[in-house]
């Protein structure tokens, strides 16, 4: 199939946007985020040192050592041996010997040590025995039996010191003003010193050489091992972080793998289904599903270690099936997995277990008839999830007793998440305008308040959308076009006949009201039901695509009977201006509404045959349909000539099931039931 050169452009560009957007949250280092928990199998394959790795102490060890250190860490107190010279000196001036005899006594208890009231609580606890004093550099390891405070020091010259002449001249300053002590606690130099011994003491214990086996597949993740895992994927970044021509490599490798996978993509809709390549919205939407969904699986497995288990993958097969066809959704999967699994640390297990729940959930709406089944699918989709889980456990460890929550429990959100394809299904139907089979179902059931008002009002006319819809059903089916679309849009295309029910034929009993009107209101009052039928169906909030039905069934042609009828008695010569006998249309625009004009035309007139014999049904049929093409009202729709004589067949088929004659029984005899 050759399609038009701004008809491919616009889609490349589509194309293009989506491989850019996707490249850009792509990892574009080499991930190692593996998902492993101490104590548990390490799952994947062995793991080799590609460069030399220390061996770290594991955190366990860390924390023992720290505590160790803590309880026999010695403080370190600053040693500043000019205090108790800058206190002498700052003594007031007095009687010689006095002032020497206080000096004197203040300089040989500073010589023992001076320490905060703090520190001497703790002393006379028992919990501070000994310190180191740090003097000038040099530290020395001190007992504290002698150290005293300031505040101790001033209470025992205070006792001490009785005679007249020490009493006089203490009195004339505030001894207790001028001590402080000369051995303060430096919380600094303690975190330096402490921070070095525990460096010292957890210093490294070897080196993992290049080559050599960080973790055996299936052997238990210990402490020490977790450890080695965790400096391993640290020294991995580090490394890649440093290497920008290798990172430049990684960005053209996954733009090349991401836009082949979408060339892939687009030529299968070219090839396989050009409906949906043709329709630009839906290349759109769908290009768009597939970018949005990598996206959320990059930036999940970033933020949480195999967070892209939790994305409902599952959401864009059923999405697809529901809009468009099994086919494509299978495809479609395909694709988006591919895409998504260079982003987990585990591609084959992602692979593996994405395409069982895809699978899984296409089968599952094989029949797909209301919307409450997107329950049921979602448990189908947890179920292809656990036993895929299973199966992978037993494939590569042999046994189950590896087996962790975590991953079932990621499983289990992502299937719980697949329900949201509810909610995202009338999204889609409002932005994109799209119709799902469900809605289309929904639609034709006979109890919608639309269709019970038009059978309760207009029984007639019911029974004529009913028919209808059957004969353009089996065209469409044998012709491949869209038979649901069809069968809703023959039920609503003559809803407009509700506003005026018995100036239609199939709804009078014996009176006409046409009788009494000019032709041209006539007219006008038929050719109305198309205008009323669109107000109806705004105001019930139909779709577009059965809008489509009721303004097209009847294209821009004229209410024929009314016009010739008027014609006929104009004077001759005279013109009969058709613009007030014609319906306000457009002619079809699609195939499916080509075909229900005709099959609309070709049942109202069916009624009217006296016999039905293949020839006379084949030559009304024949003459409905060739009389309408000659007209032009199927020159804007895509129908194409191939398709004329099956929709002929098909409703030459269907009438003669319809209206097929029954023998003639014996008087008195009873029919056969």
């Amino acid at each position: 199939m050759k399609f038009p050169d701004n008809i491919i452009l616009k889609r490349i560009l589509v194309a293009f946007a989506a491989a850019v957007l996707i490249m850009w949250v792509y990892p574009h280092k080499r991930s190692f985020k593996y998902v492993y928990d101490e104590g548990r199998p390490w799952n994947y394959n062995q793991l080799i040192a590609p460069f030399d790795i220390p061996i770290h102490p594991d955190s366990a060890t860390v924390e023992a050592i720290r505590d160790t250190l803590m309880q026999r860490f010695v403080p370190i107190y600053k040693y500043d041996a000019t205090v108790v010279d800058s206190i002498v000196a700052s003594l007031p001036a007095g009687p010689h010997s006095t002032v020497s005899r206080l000096g004197s006594v203040l300089r040989g208890y500073y010589e023992r040590g001076v320490v905060t009231p703090a520190s001497m609580s703790k002393i006379a606890d028992g919990k501070l025995p000994k310190v180191r004093l740090l003097d000038r550099n040099i530290i020395n390891e001190s007992s504290t039996n002698l150290f005293t405070s300031p505040r101790d020091i001033y209470h025992i010259i205070d006792s001490v010191f009785t005679d007249p002449a020490m009493r006089s001249y203490l009195a004339t300053f505030n001894l207790a003003d001028k001590l402080k002590p000369n051995m303060v606690y430096s919380e600094e130099d303690n975190k330096r010193h402490f921070d070095n011994e525990l460096q010292i003491l957890t210093a490294d214990r070897g080196v993992i050489l290049q080559g050599q086996a960080i973790i055996n597949k299936g052997d238990i993740i210990t402490a020490q091992g977790y450890t080695n895992l965790k400096t391993y994927e640290e020294l991995v970044a580090s490394h890649m972080s440093h290497e920008s021509h290798s990172t430049l490599l990684t960005w053209l490798g996954q733009f090349m793998y991401i836009s082949l996978i979408i060339c892939l993509l687009m030529g299968y809709f070219a090839i396989v289904a050009p409906k949906i390549f043709e329709n630009f919205k839906a290349v759109v939407f769908l290009l768009s599903l597939i970018t949005i969904f990598v996206i959320c699986a990059a930036l999940m497995n970033s933020f949480i270690p195999g967070g892209i288990y939790i994305v409902p993958v599952a959401i864009i097969p059923i999405l697809v099936k529901v809009f468009f066809d099994g086919r494509s959704a299978l495809f479609i999967s395909v694709v988006s997995i591919m895409l998504m699994a260079p982003a987990s640390s585990f591609p084959l297990e992602f692979i593996f277990l994405q395409f069982c729940a895809t699978t899984a959930a296409v089968y599952s709406m094989r029949e797909l008839s209301r919307r409450s089944q997107l329950l049921r699918t979602a448990l189908v989709v947890a179920t292809a999830y656990i036993v895929g889980y299973m199966a992978l456990e037993l494939l590569t460890n042999g046994t189950l007793d590896g087996w962790t929550w975590r991953m079932p429990a990621f499983l289990g959100a992502n299937a719980l998440l697949v329900s949201m394809a509810y909610i995202l299904m009338f999204a889609v139907e409002s932005i994109f305008g799209f119709v799902s089979l469900v809605t289309l179902i929904e639609l034709s059931d006979t109890n919608q308040p639309l269709l019970r008002r038009l059978s309760d009002s207009c029984p007639g006319t019911f029974q004529h959308c009913m028919s209808v819809g059957n004969l353009a059903s089996d065209a469409a089916r044998a012709m491949g076009a869209n038979e649901l679309i069809v069968r809703a849009g023959a039920l609503y295309h003559d809803i407009g006949k509700l506003e005026n029910p018995a100036f239609f034929t199939e709804n009078q009993h014996g009176v006409n009201p046409h009788d009494a009107l000019p032709y041209e209101q006539s007219a006008r009052i038929i050719t109305s039901h198309v205008t009323d039928g669109l107000r109806l169906a705004d105001k019930a909030g139909l779709p577009q695509v059965i809008k489509n039905f009721i303004s097209e069934h009847h294209g821009a042609g004229t209410a024929k009977y009314f016009y010739f009828k008027a014609k006929q008695e104009l004077p001759e010569g005279q013109e009969l201006d058709p613009e007030p006998y014609s319906y306000p249309g457009p002619n079809p625009q699609s195939r499916e509404t080509s075909l229900l004009m005709m099959a609309d035309s070709v049942e109202a007139a069916s009624r009217s045959l006296k016999d039905y014999t293949r020839e006379s049904i084949t030559k009304l049929v024949d003459n409905i349909i060739d009389t309408q093409i000659a007209d032009g009202l199927h020159s804007d729709s895509t129908l194409e000539f191939r398709d004329i004589k099956i929709i002929k067949d098909a409703f030459i088929k269907r009438l003669m099931t319809m209206y097929h004659t029954r023998i003639t029984y014996p008087a008195g005899a009873v029919r056969a039931q």
